[in-house]
């Protein structure tokens, strides 16, 4: 080997237990760009998310948006509804006409029921047998019969029992007829009645449709 000038003879010794790293050229500057590259990348996907959750949450809020309206427009329904079966709007029962037939083998239960239903209000009609068509054919509580036009007077008779079933017939006078089935037993009570007419006149709102928009 050379001996460098100064050391008198000595050689170069190499001490300890590492060899020197050997680095090519350019690898530092490789090592920074391959950082930028890196945070390059990151910045993308970080934007990328962020526009998916814009579109995504968009189309979200667009939708709960389209269905408050839907909900409000429901609700601006129901209070049209209300207003127009509100208790001024639906007849009294001094306006309604009532034929009572008895559809059962229990005897006098007409004339008992027609009696009930004038001390309320009801005019009374006809009284008597159903006819061949329903009679000893009806199971539920009773069945309340009327024309197209008198719909409103059979929501008022309905409240006065439970169960009954409404039919709208070709009939063009605004009687209504009451035939009453195997399932009756009585009358709800005055109490009873009233409180179910309320509840037809004003039905209570559904809130969880419109709770998410609030």
């Amino acid at each position: 080997m050379l001996t460098p000038p100064g050391l008198k003879g000595k050689q170069y010794r190499i001490t300890g237990t590492a060899y020197p790293r050997l680095r090519r050229p350019g690898q530092k500057r490789r090592r920074g760009l391959k950082a930028i590259g890196i945070l390059v990348a990151l910045a993308v996907i970080g934007v990328g998310t962020f526009q998916l959750v814009e579109i995504f949450g968009g189309g979200k809020k667009k939708n709960v948006a389209a269905g408050c309206a839907h909900v409000a427009a429901d609700a601006a329904g129901s209070a049209g509804a209300s207003a127009s079966a509100s208790p001024s709007a639906l007849p009294s029962p001094s306006a309604i006409t009532v034929n009572v037939y008895n559809a059962t083998t229990r005897t006098g239960l007409a004339g008992n029921t027609a009696n009930q239903l004038k001390a309320r209000g009801f005019k009374i009609g006809k009284i008597g047998n159903a006819p061949a068509t329903l009679d000893h054919k009806v199971t539920t509580t009773g069945e309340i019969i009327g024309g197209a036009a008198s719909k409103p007077l059979m929501t008022v008779l309905g409240t006065e029992l439970s169960g009954a079933a409404t039919h709208v017939d070709t009939r063009k006078d605004a009687t209504v007829d009451l035939v009453i089935g195997n399932g009756f037993t009585a009358l709800l009570t005055p109490a009873q009645a009233a409180q179910a007419l309320a509840a037809v006149a004003s039905p209570s709102p559904k809130p969880s449709s419109s709770a998410a928009c609030k």
